[in-house]
């Protein structure tokens, strides 16, 4: 598709180029396209619903909201958290798992009612109990470090104005992370709100998940995760204690368990239990292509080269290709300095079809990501001004990168009036004549 496009690109200029680039993701990081709670994605229509169609329209009586949440030694955070919802809310639920600074006299300060919950190793059990303390219409949960910035405030006052009281929940995106200039870089989709008279359970001793009916409304608002308490093995040791205990192990427990053995560098436990979720055979399609690929990293962690690429083949048996699984064999040649290979696999990457929402994994899978490693790709091998156009299109796709940004000032350099530019406006009416 490259070439096609490139017709009118003068023939190779010599030369040597140190360029930017993006080094391989982890996608161990409890980033997926979804909901990582998987379930509470999988929707079943309760008989009594009513159709999402003959839903009444959100009028003068607003729908009241109970913030709940779950805190533990938050003092340098809670606030900042409070601050930026405590006004969009009409109850503030907090229960206290055993603080010991001054997270209860900081929640006291916005008008909170609090709970003592003595910590039982089990997030679900937690989480229904500051629930069953709600009052209101609605019952919304948020986590100590996560914050609703002033844009989002904006969405949830009109969400909130105009949301019809029918939907059993309201899912919200969730930002993980975010560039220098706040764009969102990954992120997905969480239930945030629950009507109450639903009554809906968590479920799950770690990696909780609310399991819903339909209707569930999809809202435009954002919550942004600012994280400030460094790793710990808390989640591991949940697991640990089940193992003990003889709790058995659902499908997702022993995937998430193999995701926080991966985090903590046990890399040979973690492929025993990838290997476990994956022979089970109870796991939806995503997450056993979600395994394969860690199941990748795991052996890449260990040096295993060769069951690295059998393993992120081995997420083909599942389904279509994915961008991202494409993208990591390009990573995978790329190491090997084989640029040739590398370059197919980024190529079929950007002509996948790409279902990802901008600021997710999946879309950079498709889009600037395997652009970018292109014009890595295409400079190795001595093609600069196929390799300045791929760094275009990347650009295009996500301009305050500064990889890129540093890629066009060498191409601008390098090949002087011969360097081309490339706005998105462009870039997809190029798209659009080729298909």
């Amino acid at each position: 598709m490259h070439m096609l496009l490139l017709q009118s690109i003068d023939k190779i200029i010599a030369g040597v180029s140190v360029l930017a680039y993006e080094p391989e993701w982890n996608s161990c990081g409890q980033i997926m396209p979804n909901d990582p709670a998987g379930p509470a994605y999988i929707y079943t229509r309760n008989p009594g619903s009513p159709d999402i169609q003959n839903l009444q329209e959100g009028g003068e009586d607003l729908p009241t909201i109970s913030l709940c949440m779950i805190v533990r030694n938050e003092e340098n955070s809670l606030g900042r958290c409070l601050s930026s919802v405590a006004d969009l809310v009409d109850e503030i639920v907090i229960v206290d798992t055993g603080s010991t600074d001054r997270t209860k006299e900081i929640a006291a300060g916005y008008g909170a009612r609090l709970y003592d919950f003595e910590w039982i190793q089990d997030f679900a059990a937690a989480r229904n109990y500051s629930f069953s303390h709600a009052a209101c219409e609605y019952m919304m949960w948020l986590d100590a470090d996560d914050v609703i910035e002033e844009i989002d405030r904006e969405r949830f006052k009109a969400l909130k104005a105009s949301m019809a009281s029918g939907y059993h929940a309201v899912s919200m995106t969730y930002v993980l992370s975010t560039d220098e200039n706040g764009k969102a870089m990954y992120s997905f989709r969480r239930n945030r709100l629950f009507r109450r008279d639903c009554g809906f359970q968590w479920k799950g001793a770690v990696h909780e998940f609310m399991e819903v009916t339909l209707p569930v409304l999809e809202s435009d608002v954002c919550v942004t995760h600012k994280k400030d308490k460094e790793y710990t093995e808390r989640n591991l040791d949940i697991y640990r204690k089940m193992i003990a205990d003889n709790t058995p192990f659902t499908a997702r427990d022993r995937l998430y368990y193999a995701n926080e053995l991966y985090d903590h560098g046990y890399y040979r436990d973690a492929l025993e239990n990838y290997e476990r979720f994956l022979a089970d055979g109870l796991g939806w399609i995503e997450d056993n292509i979600q395994a394969c690929t860690r199941l990748a990293d795991s052996h890449g962690a260990l040096e295993q080269k060769e069951k690295q690429l059998q393993a992120l083949c081995r997420s083909f048996e599942y389904d279509l290709p994915r961008p991202g699984v494409c993208c990591k064999i390009g990573y995978y040649f790329m190491d090997l300095q084989q640029y040739e290979q590398a370059v197919y696999w980024f190529n079929q990457a950007t002509s996948l079809p790409n279902k990802g929402e901008p600021g997710t994994e999946e879309y950079s899978a498709g889009t600037w990501l395997p652009n970018l490693q292109l014009c890595v790709c295409y400079d190795k091998l001595g093609d600069h001004k196929l390799a300045d156009y791929c760094n275009e299109v990347s650009f295009a796709q996500y301009p305050a990168n500064p990889s890129a940004i540093y890629n066009r000032n060498y191409y601008t350099n390098l090949l002087g009036d011969k360097h081309i530019e490339i706005n998105n406006f462009v870039l997809q009416a190029q798209k659009e004549l080729v298909q």
